[in-house]
């Protein structure tokens, strides 16, 4: 027969890596998976400095700190992504390989993939200029020039925030009109320090080491035209990393997982932590506290069935 973990826990962000170090300490047979860098978006973070403890640290270190302790308490990770989740008594977690892990209990920690803009320089200058979290980041452009690009409600909302430290913040927008509410528009218009550009797309972020403007189109005109700036905040939408679950009737028209206060779906035995969920903040320490509690919930759960 097949070895039988206590729990699997898909994604080695904060969220988690934090699951899994509580549930070694619980005394689970615990499995981790991650398809990519464990830290998820910390190692895409260049600072932070929210994070209780630390005055400033890189996303990298935090990221690279929390892995050595699931490695301190020797937690078994596989280094390959989950392609399915089967529901059951047990649980089959399938990976991109094609391997099969049987588990009492799944937390899944994937988080979200923000739409890139897809332009040249995006993914190099990640965590130099380009950021795709200004509560994360923002404070590091105190006098600073930054662009956000979008004109959805969370677009106009992170304007409005970076505003707290930056001197200027444009905003660019493809159409002539927001996707946001009245009320968010509202007051990006009527804000000084808010200056929104019309019609117009980025073509390329420009910078060797660091950002130092962007490129833009105007649609109508199709000129091209750079905008200095020192940073660029994409807000063009983001999904939820669902896709091994989206078979299974535990997620929202937009594919975030609906869980309670313990971390639980509908579908005993399957959780869900971190920015995977619906919530409203996604933060580091969010993440984590999620980890906590779905794997206090996941050793419940283990010790009834």
């Amino acid at each position: 027969m097949d070895q039988i973990y206590d729990l699997a826990i898909v994604g080695a962000g904060p969220a988690g890596m934090t699951a899994a170090i509580y549930a070694k300490r619980a005394g689970l047979k615990v499995i981790m998976f991650e398809g990519s860098a464990p830290g998820g978006k910390l190692v895409k973070t260049f600072e932070i400095d929210n994070w209780p403890g630390e005055k400033r640290i890189s996303g990298v270190d935090l990221a690279m700190k929390m892995y050595e302790h699931t490695s301190h308490l020797e937690i078994e990770t596989e280094f390959v992504g989950v392609k399915k989740i089967e529901e059951g008594h047990l649980k089959t977690v399938i990976t991109e390989d094609d391997r099969k892990f049987i588990c009492k209990a799944v937390i899944l920690a994937t988080g979200t993939i923000e739409n890139k803009m897809n332009i040249p320089n995006e993914e190099r200058l990640t965590g130099h200029g380009v950021s795709f979290c200004a509560v994360c980041d923002g404070a590091f452009y105190k006098h600073k020039k930054v662009v956000v690009i979008g004109g959805g409600n969370s677009a106009l909302e992170e304007a409005l925030y970076l505003t707290q430290f930056a001197d200027k913040v444009t905003v660019v927008i493809r159409r002539d009109v927001f996707r946001a509410d009245k009320v968010a528009q509202d007051h990006v218009l009527a804000h000084p320090k808010i200056d929104v550009l019309r019609h117009c797309v980025p073509v390329s972020v420009i910078g060797e080491d660091k950002v130092t403007a962007i490129k833009l189109r105007n649609l109508e005109t199709q000129e091209e035209f750079d905008v200095e700036t020192d940073g660029i905040f994409p807000y063009i939408g983001a999904n939820a990393n669902t896709s091994s679950v989206a078979h299974i009737d535990i997620l929202d028209p937009l594919g975030y997982m609906i869980v309670d206060e313990k971390m639980e779906s509908k579908v005993p035995g399957i959780y869900g932590a971190g920015d995977v969920c619906v919530k409203p903040l996604r933060q580091v320490v969010t993440a984590v506290s999620d980890g906590a509690v779905a794997a206090q919930a996941a050793f419940l759960y283990i010790q009834s069935v």
